[in-house]
């Protein structure tokens, strides 16, 4: 009954804990701007209107539907949100080295707040990005009721990815540096300015092969599936269209499932030595 007991009071010392500092990371990250929480919208939109003009209008990059626009507008938003959980929680716990010293508390709350902070920002975006699929009449279809498990994927990839990243920071500093070029070009090799129908048009019958290879990178076949299930079900492909059959279609599932893991298990192993090493 006491261990009952203390159980529950530690879990609801964690939510507070959890609450608060998601609180204070939304709150200082607008601090001082004009607008506030409204550049949670218009960056990402801003990025959109840049990327449209060069990649759409200039480079002509198109999959021949008048939705590509949206999907477009969609990539963005996810990319946005991977990037900054991956990144915000990479500095998390360097960034909070007078926290742990000061305060006992179990040490993933910091990354954790980092990625529902980054959580909330995305909510606001696909809320943008679901007024401009009913502006330009985007048809919905019951592939929508698939988008749930496909953001809980999202984010278990970027929250285990962020624990990964923490953990290594605290050691090497130089990670931040890395995963800055890594993040580069893992944008690029991620079908979101350019539809994935670009690389069999550029590159032939290897690109078929090519764009298989590129599905099975867990971020590229999540934001397909949302595009998939939201927008475009009939111009999209995904994972389980181009690899539809084989085993090979799980690998960015087991992939994901996989840097949870590794990045939950490496940060309990390591974590206390945090504020030591701080």
């Amino acid at each position: 009954m006491k261990t009952t007991r203390k159980t529950a009071d530690k879990l609801r010392y964690s939510r507070v804990i959890l609450k608060e500092l998601v609180k204070t990371d939304f709150q200082l990250r607008y601090q001082g701007s004009f607008l506030g929480v409204a550049w949670s919208v218009l960056k990402p939109l801003m990025l959109f209107c840049v990327m449209y003009v060069v990649f759409v209008r200039f480079l002509k990059f198109s999959d021949g539907t008048p939705t590509f626009p949206m999907v477009l507008l969609l990539g963005i938003g996810l990319w946005n949100f991977f990037s900054e959980a991956t990144t915000m929680g990479l500095n998390g716990i360097t960034g909070r080295g007078d926290v742990l010293r000061k305060v006992d508390f179990p040490k993933y709350i910091i990354v954790v707040s980092a990625t529902v902070g980054s959580l909330i920002s995305l909510a606001i975006n696909m809320g943008v990005v679901l007024v401009f699929c009913i502006f330009t009449h985007v048809q919905f279809t019951w592939n929508v009721l698939w988008l749930p498990l496909n953001f809980l994927q999202l984010y278990i990839l970027a929250l285990g990815m962020a624990l990964l990243l923490a953990t290594m920071n605290v050691f090497f500093r130089d990670i931040q540096h890395i995963w800055e070029v890594v993040m580069q070009a893992l944008f690029y090799a991620t079908p979101i300015i350019y539809p994935l129908s670009l690389v069999v048009t550029q590159l032939g019958p290897k690109g078929v092969i090519i764009q298989k290879l590129m599905l099975l990178n867990p971020t590229a076949q999540i934001i397909q599936d949302i595009r998939h299930n939201l927008i475009a079900p009939d111009t999209t492909p995904t994972v389980w269209t181009m690899w539809n059959g084989s085993p090979l279609q799980f690998i960015p599932l087991l992939l994901t499932l996989l840097i949870l893991w590794l990045g939950a298990y490496v940060f309990h192993k390591h974590s206390a030595k945090f504020a030591e090493v701080l």
